[in-house]
């Protein structure tokens, strides 16, 4: 990749560091994640093996609602990652700039429901993210599409059931199994999940303490403050349900989409991936592009089922 746009540079407690750049030969913006140039010498193998993990994770995530991996390339012992760029900013941006207005139920679950898919994909693949927090979900088309990025720390399992017990995450967000330096599955991905939602639902952390020890005894006891009741009964029950403290008892990703109160929620999403599949199929056969103008032009009321038998 040629960089002929240096937009701006993020340092982050990671030692990385993200630049917005253009590809010299497309016309469309790309966020190149960068490490620090680091010498060999001052690089551990342990760190490199690292990098070269997260790599290999990033370019299995391919979904919609997951941060696009676009290519890496190593040059003077750094290694540079080249992602989607996410012109909506993160989620914690979005619920800082609305100044204690609540966002509508029907916003929180359009980017919730992304979250569980793009999750879901994730977990399908017997990966944890480990690290979901309303600052790794990022927003594109004008703040209305969500997607998990940062995969750091994320880890793969050998199967869907077996336990990790490296002690990672962010302190806000982590689970009681992880606080108790218990063995943890995707579970508890899952307790994660719940404080993004709370969070969207309240504007504020579920669980907040004045030291780590007390943030950790809230956590691990699973004590928070009510959600408002201006939230739906389902709502309210849902997040019950994500912040219990035994993950046995927590739901996983799939049985959450398939909640009917969630459920209702996801149809417009899918039908936006089978219309791309769709789209990408006729754009081969441009003799058919004049059809899907006309069947599936404003008000036609037409499915993208409907259109494939009309071809």
């Amino acid at each position: 990749f040629s960089v002929d746009v240096w937009m701006k540079s993020l340092l982050s407690v990671t030692s990385a560091c993200a630049v917005l750049a253009r590809p010299t030969k497309d016309n469309f913006n790309l966020r190149l994640f960068f490490f620090f140039p680091l010498v060999s010498i001052k690089m551990s193998a342990k760190e490199k093996e690292a990098s070269k993990k997260e790599v290999t994770l990033l370019s299995k995530m391919k979904h919609q609602n997951i941060v696009g991996f676009i290519g890496s390339f190593q040059e003077r012992n750094s290694l540079y990652i080249v992602m989607e760029y996410c012109d909506g900013g993160d989620l914690l941006k979005k619920i800082n700039m609305q100044r204690g207005v609540p966002f509508t139920e029907e916003q929180v679950m359009d980017w919730f429901v992304q979250i569980c898919l793009g999750l879901k994909h994730i977990h399908d693949k017997k990966v944890l993210h480990r690290d979901i927090k309303s600052q790794n979900i990022f927003l594109t088309s004008g703040g209305m599409k969500a997607k998990l990025g940062d995969f750091g720390i994320a880890r793969m399992l050998n199967n869907t059931m077996e336990l990790a017990r490296t002690c990672v995450g962010t302190p806000y967000y982590l689970s009681p199994e992880i606080c108790e330096n218990r063995p943890y599955n995707n579970k508890t991905d899952i307790w994660s999940l719940g404080c993004v939602l709370y969070e969207l639902c309240t504007l504020r952390h579920p669980f907040e303490g004045s030291s780590l020890r007390q943030l950790v005894s809230k956590i691990c006891r699973g004590r928070y403050s009510p959600v408002p009741s201006r939230c739906s009964y389902d709502l309210r029950q849902l997040i019950t349900q994500l912040f219990k403290v035994n993950p046995r008892d927590r739901p996983s990703v799939s049985s959450v989409l398939r909640r009917p109160f969630v459920e209702k929620h996801i149809s417009k999403h899918l039908d936006q991936v089978g219309l791309k599949i769709l789209l990408n199929c006729v754009n081969m056969v441009k003799t058919n592009k004049h059809l899907i103008t006309k069947y599936l032009s404003p008000g036609s009321g037409v499915s993208p089922c409907e259109v494939t038998r009309n071809l």
